[in-house]
């Protein structure tokens, strides 16, 4: 996919690999509309990206840990766009991010299964209009080989509870999401893909963990890149990538039955009806 003149939203792409895919894709002319809770981030990646000669992307100040403050970003991007050729659901928070403890967003979810998965479910849906309209489009869904099967019982992990987990949990909640949505878009020219882009990359979440760093941005985002141009995935959907390349994700993400009883869950918890 030649990336000119396209529209792409990039979530949580002021700061890690969103912002390195973000600075790519402006230099390769896309219409680049980055997110973020940081004003400041975005103003210097903003000014980095003029400054390199390229086009300013827009940016869109949203916090995803709330579903009202999901539902402002993308009624802002229907507001102000058309059409939508490439949405990459990258927004997320690490298994140590404000602490070891359980927390909960503001609608009193477990915040890491709102933040990483919700909010991009939600999009999705609400984005939908515009990404049929720009068929053939991408979803990319960000997601890692931490995966932990989800314990329908106690989805928001009220007992038992580990960060590592949540965060695992949430990531193949994502790629449970990338399965189930690429079947329900089939045949109008929307592809649905998930990833695990790199492992331990260079990136605040990752050092907020306490984590080592061994893999760079460049790493992660070039496999993110793939999946958003690559010709050899034009046409395929309901994968999962390690990488560049095509993998498998934990067995629980194949049962049809766990995806519809998430697919149900997720629906009502954010006020969508199944037919939508």
């Amino acid at each position: 996919m030649k990336m000119n003149d396209k529209t792409v939203l990039i979530t949580g792409s002021t700061d890690g690999v969103g912002r390195y895919v973000a600075s790519r894709l402006a230099a390769e002319g896309a219409r680049v509309l980055i997110h973020g809770r940081d004003v400041a981030r975005a103003k210097t990646l903003i000014d980095e990206i003029v400054k390199a000669g390229h086009a300013a992307p827009t940016f869109y100040q949203a916090d995803l840990s709330s579903l009202s403050g999901t539902r402002e970003l993308a009624a802002a991007i229907i507001r102000d766009h058309h059409r939508l050729d490439v949405f990459v659901s990258n927004a997320g928070i690490g298994s140590q991010n404000g602490g070891p403890q359980r927390q909960e967003s503001m609608d009193g979810h477990e915040l890491r299964f709102a933040v990483n998965y919700l909010s991009g479910f939600l999009l999705a849906h609400l984005l939908l209009p515009l990404l049929k309209t720009a068929s053939p489009s991408r979803i990319v869904n960000v997601a890692s080989l931490g995966q932990h099967p989800i314990d329908f019982d106690d989805v928001m992990i009220t007992k038992g509870y580990s960060g590592s987990r949540a965060y695992a949990q949430s990531k193949l909640a994502q790629i449970m999401f990338t399965i189930d949505f690429a079947e329900e878009v089939k045949g109008i020219g929307i592809t649905v893909n998930s990833l695990h882009p790199a492992t331990y990359m260079n990136t605040t979440m990752v050092r907020a963990g306490g984590i080592t760093p061994i893999s760079t941005v460049e790493q992660g985002g070039a496999a993110i890149l793939h999946l958003i141009e690559g010709d050899d995935v034009a046409g395929r959907s309901g994968l999962f990538f390690n990488g560049m390349n095509e993998a498998r994700a934990n067995p629980q993400a194949y049962d049809a039955d766990a995806r519809g009883r998430l697919r149900a869950l997720s629906l009502k918890l954010v006020g969508l009806s199944s037919s939508k």
